[in-house]
């Protein structure tokens, strides 16, 4: 199977940067996977473990990859049913 791709590579020396491009663009994909799946706290592999993790998100931790003068406050009202529920 390699040996045929790598001979139709040399007949065809147009398709390189297409399989380049593509190739480029799924490693960054599986990367980009990967990076969500062990860093962002909204990504649930577990769900029987904690089904609601983002009640342990750090709220002065900023959760986007670029922040620009964001500030977190408490809305009383969600802390008032937040107790509620608890």
């Amino acid at each position: 199977m390699n040996s045929s791709f790598f001979q139709i590579l040399k007949a065809k020396k147009e398709l390189i940067p297409l399989v380049g491009v593509v190739s480029f663009a799924a490693v960054g994909a599986l990367s980009f996977s990967v990076y969500s799946l062990f860093s962002k706290s909204d990504v649930i592999i577990n769900k029987s473990g904690n089904p609601e993790p983002w009640e342990t998100v750090n709220p002065t931790k900023p959760q986007k990859l670029l922040t620009i003068h964001q500030k977190w406050e408490p809305i009383e009202e969600l802390e008032h049913v937040r107790k509620l529920m608890k």
